[in-house]
């Protein structure tokens, strides 16, 4: 008697061998994730909720919490319609020194933070290359908000590309084609035909673009001069209270990073789970 397989059960293991590997998964998410989030939570409210807000509320602590919100709200905004126009060039278009662009793309991952804020003050120094003349104007990027808000560019850029490119290149362009066939223009082609089927993998990408802004620390502590209440993000801020030994503040700042981080993990999630096959070739990639 012939007892038919079905064609996956070649690839399945024993059923003790699924346990333990979803064991050590769940083990090892544990330790790297869940631990040192609630390690930084008990740590930071260790002296009581009193001083966990007089932590908070403390004032260069405020200012470092709007510091890195503006930054953010520069920042993020702004890689949104970049990414969005190279990823609109890269899989709707084919010109010469595309491979180069989606190189250039992902030079911010592949370069340390810390090299591209020397790159900024090689660029913006006093004794850099624009420096001098942008002094003489009286504009000055490097210990100032400019200069951050341009640290912070370069290294979130690749996020909102590298979500709609692969969905983009997907979904072709036989739907434009069709809207322009019947007269539709460039603009009314954007709005009703592929923002629509790319929003999800927008918002997606948005969603990383800002976690990665508000928590950079190696190019904004390059540039930034660590100034107290002027030009000092969360992190920095954590670093300065950790290196004064005021380890409660340090951690209840830290907390909201954290906190920050948790957020974006279960809107991540959501967006996986409710919108899957619409951001499927960015999803799968995470």
């Amino acid at each position: 008697m012939n007892v038919e397989r079905r064609p996956d059960a070649a690839l399945e293991e024993p059923r003790a061998v699924q346990w333990l590997l979803i064991g050590l998964a769940v083990l090892l998410l544990c330790g790297l994730v869940l631990l040192p989030l609630l390690v930084v939570l008990a740590e930071a409210l260790g002296q009581g909720v009193a001083a966990y807000f007089a932590a908070v509320e403390e004032p260069d602590t405020r200012a470092a919490i709007r510091l890195t919100l503006l930054v953010a709200a520069i920042a993020v905004p702004v890689n949104a319609l970049l990414g969005l126009a190279t990823a609109w060039a890269v899989a709707k278009f084919e010109f010469p020194g595309k491979r180069l662009l989606l190189a250039f793309i992902d030079l911010p991952l592949a370069v340390s933070p810390v090299v591209a804020g020397f790159v900024l003050v090689l660029l913006f120094g006093a004794h850099g290359w624009f420096g001098a003349w942008l002094q003489a104007q009286g504009v000055q990027v490097l210990f100032a908000t400019p200069g951050i808000v341009l640290a912070t560019l370069f290294v979130t850029f690749p996020f909102v590309a590298r979500e709609l490119i692969p969905l983009m290149q997907a979904q072709g362009r036989e739907e434009e084609e069709a809207a322009a066939s019947l007269g539709a223009g460039g603009f009314a082609i954007f709005l009703r035909v592929t923002l629509p089927n790319i929003k999800w993998a927008l918002l997606y990408g948005v969603l990383l673009c800002n976690a990665r802004a508000m928590g950079e620390f190696g190019a904004v502590s390059v540039v930034s001069g660590h100034i107290r209440g002027l030009t000092n993000t969360l992190p920095l801020q954590v670093e300065i209270l950790h290196g004064e030994f005021q380890f409660q503040a340090a951690f209840a700042v830290a907390s909201l990073l954290a906190l920050l981080a948790l957020l974006t993990l279960v809107l991540k999630s959501w967006l996986e789970h409710r919108h899957g096959d619409a951001l499927a070739p960015a999803a799968r990639r995470h």
